[in-house]
């Protein structure tokens, strides 16, 4: 079947099999390999991406369900002078070990922002809740997402 989208801003057409997971679409179909998959199985977050605003497991998708919706991937984060607000922070306050689990971070925190402009830490949490970190013990992560969201608002 034939698979018609926007991703990262940009219309997208390709030729997909019916039963074709969207991780597996956008990494093998389209070479966006930012998108990582962990478990398989929804539990870990590493294959978050945002269909219409929302965060969702990439993993437990059928690539069918995105037909003339609006994904955005990690590839789609960075503006064109190079990293955003959040992923800078990221990276200023450590909140990248191994980056595995990262993609999803980012793009989880991105949908948070996109709807709460200065979320609480606890809100971060909750946003945060359904992606799974080995490295950095999430403290580093809800900072940078705080910090972000102060950068974006701007002074007060």
């Amino acid at each position: 079947m034939r698979l018609n989208c926007i991703i990262n801003g940009a219309a997208v057409s390709v030729d997909i099999d019916a039963d074709a997971r969207l991780i597996d679409v956008l990494r093998d179909a389209l070479a966006l390999t930012g998108t990582k998959e962990g478990c398989a199985e929804g539990e870990c977050g590493a294959c978050t991406v945002l269909i219409d605003g929302l965060a969702v497991n990439s993993c437990l998708v059928l690539a069918a369900q995105v037909e003339g919706r609006s994904l955005l991937t990690i590839e789609g984060l960075a503006s064109g002078d190079g990293a955003n607000a959040l992923q800078r922070n990221f990276i200023e306050r450590g909140a990248i070990q191994c980056g595995f689990c990262t993609p999803g971070m980012l793009m989880s925190a991105t949908a948070l922002l996109m709807r709460v402009q200065q979320p609480s830490r606890e809100e971060i949490r909750r946003a945060l809740a359904g992606n799974l970190c080995r490295c950095t013990g999430y403290e580093p992560i809800i900072e940078a997402v705080a910090a972000a969201a102060d950068e974006m608002a701007g002074p007060a």
